[in-house]
C-alpha cells in the first residue's frame, strides 16, 4: 500500500440572513458565512485535503464558484461527490483531521455530531475522523469575529502498483 496525505484550508465571512453550517450540521449563531455553496469552511478544506491528497486539484476545479449547479449547494453532498472521485481513482480514505477556527460561537457542544455527520459523508468509522475548534484569541479576522477559517488533513491508501 502507498499512503497519501493532503491539506485544506478554508475561510469565509459572517454575513446576517444566512445560516451557520459547519461539517454539515446547523450551528445556532447570529450569523453564517458567505459563499457561493452553504459556505461550510468545515467541509470545505476536508474536499480540499482529499483531493490534494489525491492529486486531483482543488475544490474549485470540481465545483466552481461561478457554476449555477453549486450555488447554495449542500457542502456534504459535495464531500460524498468527492470521496467518490477519490475512490474511482483508486484511494480508501484512511483518516480525516481538521480544526474550525472561529471565536464565536464555542463548538465543544457540536463537535460529537460534526464527526459524526463528516464520518458518514466519507464513509468511514467515527474513530477515522477527528475535529478540533479553537479560536483567534482576538487577533486576525477570526479574533475580531468577522469569520471563521477551517485546516484539515487526509490520509488516503491507494495499493502499489508494481514497477515495470
Amino acid at each position: 500500500m502507498s499512503v497519501s496525505a493532503g491539506i485544506g484550508y478554508d475561510c469565509h465571512r459572517f454575513v446576517e440572513g444566512r445560516r451557520l453550517m459547519l461539517g454539515g450540521v446547523e450551528i445556532p449563531h447570529t450569523h453564517g458565512l458567505a459563499g457561493h455553496s452553504d459556505a461550510d469552511v468545515l467541509t470545505h478544506a476536508i474536499i480540499d485535503a482529499l483531493l490534494g491528497a489525491a492529486a486531483l486539484g482543488d475544490i474549485g476545479e470540481h465545483f466552481p464558484d461561478d457554476d449555477e449547479r453549486f450555488r447554495d449547494a449542500d457542502s456534504i453532498g459535495l464531500l460524498r461527490a468527492t470521496v467518490e472521485l477519490v475512490r474511482d481513482s483508486g484511494f480508501t480514505v484512511v483518516h480525516v483531521d481538521a480544526t474550525v477556527i472561529v471565536e464565536r460561537p464555542h463548538l465543544s457542544a457540536y463537535r460529537e455530531r460534526i464527526a459524526k455527520e463528516l464520518a458518514g459523508a466519507l464513509g468511514v468509522t467515527r474513530g477515522q475522523v477527528n475535529i478540533k475548534a479553537t479560536r483567534g484569541e482576538g487577533m486576525g479576522f477570526v479574533g475580531r469575529g468577522e469569520g471563521a477559517a477551517s485546516l484539515a488533513i487526509a490520509t488516503l491508501e491507494q495499493p502499489s502498483v508494481p514497477l515495470g
